[in-house]
């Protein structure tokens, strides 16, 4: 017999949130993280969720936990050099919110507290090195720095971000940028809008963040680097020259941290009795917010079927056909709409500009339009 009916490779929170969801399913769940439990680890980067994966998050008894969070009731999207804009509302698209922001490191950290419950084993410090599966389980090799362990599982679920894949080709673009994260102070109040300004370098995001703004500025790696060292008065004022005249400017910064971006997107996501999901899966550019709520999805899918398939069905090929299947669209819609977006957009050629401004005014124009794109922004192809 196995040791677990479902093993998760990977602790963070698109991991926790699978072991959340399969908490009173009745299975034997053990989820390997190779981070200690404490110290926790100090994550600064602002994160975006959607509003759906509010309602995950709600359904897995840790959304009121999160608070304070900042709800965004309009994006503001506009290029900088060239003409054309566009607004999302929330109330035109009949959401309480289009999303709501806050600090990774809280999201992390609360996912993972809710495995304190003791509803499964977690097994911290450990650090999976091998997976061989079998026509019933999977043999799982892992290291806790007294040489090699052993468990089996029915299912392993690869969501450890990407250092263990689920066996497939991964194709890698290296998009030649970084993000640079950091808090500022306007000097008028930000009123819940969110902005994403499209630069020749990469798009520049500021979200409502409490009574201050989460700068997200992807720029190309020499940029970034020159950004994070920058006195502070340097700094706010390249930024404000990037991002316009709006808010009044900004006042003062805090820390900032930067973070290269690639793609990298598992050609399959399943072999025998092993799956990946969330950045093992598909590691996305910031640009829209995507990769995070894409994960969370992926999570709530796996766990939906897994409940509902027989303790002997779990991690059996028609499951793993299941989850493939309803996963497609979504993961390619998530994978195209970011990819395409930073394609386009992190460029200065004079007709991609016209064409770019042309896109934003029909968008705008169009409540059609805008509302379907807010709709799969939100709950993905299910919107």
């Amino acid at each position: 017999m196995p040791d677990y009916d479902v093993l998760i490779a990977g602790g963070g929170p698109v991991g926790t949130a699978l072991a959340l969801a399969l908490r009173d399913s009745g299975l034997d769940v053990a989820v390997v993280e190779a981070r200690l439990p404490e110290p926790a680890p100090m994550d600064p980067r602002p994160i975006a969720l959607s509003h759906g994966s509010r309602l995950i998050l709600e359904r897995l008894g840790v959304w009121d936990e999160l608070a304070p969070v900042t709800p965004i009731a309009r994006i503001h999207v506009s290029q900088r050099g060239g003409f054309g804009r566009v607004e999302l509302d929330a109330e035109e698209a009949r959401l309480p919110a289009l999303g709501y922001v806050l600090d990774y490191a809280r999201l992390a950290r609360t996912l993972a507290g809710g495995l304190g419950a003791g509803f499964c084993d977690s097994l911290t410090g450990a650090t999976v090195t091998g997976l061989a599966p079998e026509p019933a389980r999977v043999r799982v090799q892992f290291e806790r720095g007294a040489g090699p362990e052993y468990a089996a599982a029915r299912l392993v679920a690869v969501a450890d971000g990407g250092t263990l894949t689920a066996g497939a080709q991964t194709r890698i673009r290296d998009y030649r940028q970084a993000a640079v994260t950091a808090r500022v102070t306007s000097r008028t109040p930000h009123r819940n809008v969110a902005y994403e300004r499209f630069t020749p370098t990469g798009p520049l995001a500021l979200l409502p963040d409490g009574e201050k703004l989460a700068v997200i500025w992807t720029t190309t790696l020499e940029h970034a680097q020159e950004l994070c060292t920058l006195p502070d008065t340097e700094f706010l004022q390249r930024l404000e020259h990037a991002f316009g005249g709006r808010l009044g400017g900004v006042a003062a910064v805090g820390t900032r941290t930067r973070f290269p971006l690639a793609l990298k997107v598992s050609s399959r996501i399943v072999v025998p009795r092993v799956t990946a999901l969330g950045n093992a899966a598909q590691t996305l550019h910031p640009v829209a917010g995507q990769g995070l709520n894409l994960g969370l999805r992926d999570a709530w899918e796996l766990a939906d079927l897994v409940r509902d398939c027989s303790r002997e069905e779990v991690g059996g090929p028609a499951l793993l056909r299941a989850y493939a299947a309803r996963r497609r669209l979504d993961r390619r819609g998530g994978v195209w709409f970011t990819d395409t977006l930073v394609q386009l957009f992190s460029n200065d050629l004079e007709p991609l500009r016209l064409a770019r401004g042309l896109g934003l005014t029909l968008l705008g124009a169009v409540p059609a339009a805008r509302n379907f794109v807010v709709r799969r922004m939100t709950f993905g192809t299910r919107g």
